[in-house]
């Protein structure tokens, strides 16, 4: 029988997740995380749809999502997946940003895939490095190339057009989840905030920001679910700040958008001074 593995390790010198999967068939419904994204596929076929474009992933394929990219994936041809990436919060890249470049901002990467690339063998490294928990100085330079090489060949200093183009009714309605993301959000109230029908503001919606606005409103409660469980807070107690309305519904959700568990994904915050990981494997 197959064994499904899931790592997870906090890398405290570079300040980044490091995710491998292996062995897994799980399907992660649309959603979009407030980190950058950069992993690669080591074995299996995956479809994935990110910003509304479709992609045919095989191993050695580098996947690449921004802040807010909303993207969805599974398998297409019934073999298992392995996987790792690393996630970066914005305001780690805009350091590692200004160590490369000398300006501090947020790169926008505008290719989502990168086919076969060379780059695959870097990040492999970088990624069995961190890993292996190696303390040495020897990641971080290797990092900091893996990035050097990504702005300069897929990134820009803009955001994207389609991001500008987004109206000013779709904004009040995103700010409006992001502040009350707690409380019981309903469509009539989405309605008559921003002054368009129902059925038509689930089309402009969606059609400007990539997801529905339920799925982007849970997103925003998982996002802000992880922040909690990082900080030591009970799944229990997270469940209930967050605005979910059972604990089952939430870990169901959770592990949906992340691969894990609050459980398992709180475990890897709770070590003290001690290197932060987590492994789960099951048969």
């Amino acid at each position: 029988m197959s064994r499904e593995v899931r790592t997870v390790v906090f890398d405290s010198d570079l300040q980044l997740e490091a995710y491998q999967f292996e062995g897994i068939m799980q399907k992660f419904p649309n959603h979009f995380h407030e980190y950058y994204v950069i992993g690669f596929i080591e074995e299996g076929k995956r479809h994935l749809i990110c910003n509304n474009e479709e992609y045919l992933l095989n191993s050695g394929d580098i996947i690449i999502f921004n802040p807010q990219d909303p993207h969805a994936c599974e398998q297409v041809d019934g073999r298992k997946l392995d996987y790792r990436c690393i996630n970066i919060e914005p305001e780690v890249m805009r350091e590692y940003v200004r160590e490369i470049t000398g300006q501090a901002y947020l790169p926008r990467f505008s290719t989502h895939v990168l086919y076969q690339s060379e780059l695959v063998s870097s990040l492999h490294d970088l990624h069995q490095i961190i890993l292996e928990e190696q303390s040495d100085f020897c990641k971080e330079e290797m990092l900091l190339l893996l990035l050097d090489q990504l702005l300069k060949d897929y990134a820009d200093m803009e955001p994207p057009e389609a991001e500008q183009t987004v109206t000013l009714e779709i904004r009040k309605i995103c700010e409006y989840m992001e502040a009350h993301y707690t409380k019981n959000v309903s469509l009539n109230e989405l309605s008559e905030l921003s002054g368009i029908s129902k059925y038509h503001l689930l089309r402009l919606f969606t059609r400007q920001k990539g997801i529905s606005p339920y799925r982007y409103l849970e997103t925003i409660r998982i996002n802000q679910a992880k922040r909690l469980l990082e900080h030591g807070v009970l799944p229990i107690d997270v469940a209930a700040q967050t605005g979910f309305s059972d604990q089952s519904h939430f870990s169901n959700f959770f592990k949906k958008l992340i691969g894990l568990t609050p459980k398992q994904y709180r475990r890897i915050f709770n070590h003290g001074s001690e290197p932060r990981r987590l492994q789960e494997s099951k048969r």
